[in-house]
């Protein structure tokens, strides 16, 4: 056990650090996201990663024999957690879990919902929007891009209040809008 202070590292490096396919499937994941670099492509890996471990130990609780209703509760639990995250839809399975994929994590951060919902012209724009304190999710500013976006605060993302985006004359909002249209 260490410090619980100290910050410690939430990915896994590959094992294998020149393997083409995956350096390639890497790079367009980070070009199509405006990811910074590929540590947060290996944090999204690490996240599902840590879901589908969770879903094989249910899986293994059932063949081991454990009563049904407690099989039940528990991934009643997995799946509705998954489900409030955005991950899955209303009427998801561990098999579901199972079959999650690093884009579907990629999809909830915030940095990717601003740009999806026209709030930016471009994923380093948004990334750009983010880190600069423009953008709020339920009238609190939120500075960090990866931040993993919860469903129901996706209909709660806007310009922060004292942003001067928020004028509707501002030449950046122009700018965005006709693009985003």
């Amino acid at each position: 056990m260490g410090y619980p202070g100290k910050n410690h590292k939430q990915y896994q490096t590959p094992k294998r650090p020149f393997e083409k396919t995956r350096i390639e499937e890497e790079t367009r994941l980070v070009i199509e996201y405006g990811l910074r670099n590929k540590r947060e492509v290996w944090k999204a890996q690490a996240y599902l990663r840590r879901y589908r471990k969770a879903a094989r130990d249910l899986l293994s609780l059932m063949s081991a024999g454990v009563d049904v209703q407690t099989f039940e509760t528990k991934k009643a639990v997995l799946i509705d957690h998954i489900q409030r995250m955005g991950l899955l839809g209303p009427d998801a399975d561990i098999d579901d879990v199972l079959s999650l994929k690093v884009p579907a994590q990629l999809e909830r951060r915030l940095q990717t919902l601003v740009y999806r919902q026209g709030l930016a012209r471009s994923p380093k724009q948004a990334r750009q929007l983010i880190t600069h304190g423009h953008v709020a999710i339920n009238g609190k500013r939120v500075s960090i891009p990866g931040y993993r976006v919860k469903r129901t605060e996706e209909t709660q993302l806007s310009y922060y209040g004292k942003s001067p985006l928020t004028l509707s004359d501002h030449a950046e909002r122009a700018r965005i809008g006709k693009v985003g249209r």
